[in-house]
């Protein structure tokens, strides 16, 4: 029975158990992901996440702190310097365990355990996801109803336009036709006959003369 236990002592002494932990901190901290059983990287979890909200202040303090767990001043420079960036905006919760199945020799539930921020894909893939808009399952207020009758309207009202626009365009004509045969009936029936009178009374005298000339001249050569 785990009475009083509050960890897992994973089979190993107080100075081994620590040792291990931050060996597998730094492995982490400089490869962001690490291939371990599920019992340890639950351990790990517990043991670096405290390290890692240490980190986002960066003061001589907490490197002081972070350097006599980790013992490593490239890991020390990397968790300052790149990942307190990269977990700034992030409250807690850096690190995922994926459970990739038992291993052959002992049966043992192996993972992977891994830095949430450096995983490009889930992190694309949760962008994508959040993107997606639901539709709104509202009731609708009879506009779909509406929108099968003007679909119909609309290939009436181009078939009838043309129509309207050809009898506009034939009363148009008919109106224009009459005023042009008014306006002729009766401006020009005065002026012909006036012209009329005018060229029969320049005709009729030069007719006249002319037979007058001509006659004389028959009658001197017939003397």
């Amino acid at each position: 029975m785990r009475h009083r236990k509050s960890f897992n002592h994973l089979g190993r002494t107080s100075s081994h158990r620590h040792a291990m932990l931050a060996n597998m901190a730094n492995s982490l901290i400089l490869h962001k992901r690490i291939s371990t059983t599920l019992a340890k990287a639950k351990a790990l979890r517990v043991y670096v996440e405290p390290i890692l909200t240490r980190a986002k202040s960066d003061t001589t303090h907490n490197r002081r702190e972070v350097f006599s767990l980790l013992q490593s001043k490239t890991v020390v420079t990397e968790l300052f310097r790149d990942i307190a960036l990269k977990i700034a905006d992030r409250p807690g919760g850096y690190t995922r365990i994926l459970k990739v199945g038992n291993r052959l020799g002992d049966n043992a539930e192996m993972c992977i355990i891994e830095l949430v921020d450096y995983n490009e894909n889930m992190l694309s893939a949760g962008t994508k996801e959040t993107s997606k808009k639901r539709r709104s399952r509202k009731k609708s207020d009879g506009s779909d109803n509406q929108a099968p009758k003007a679909e119909t309207v609309a290939p009436k009202a181009e078939v009838i336009a043309p129509a309207v626009e050809a009898v506009v365009a034939a009363v148009v004509a008919e109106e224009i036709i009459e005023e042009i045969v008014e306006e002729t009936s009766v401006e020009s029936t005065p002026e012909a006959e006036e012209i009329a009178e005018e060229v029969a009374e320049e005709s009729a005298p030069e007719d006249e003369i002319s037979t007058e000339d001509e006659a004389p001249e028959e009658e001197k050569n017939a003397e």
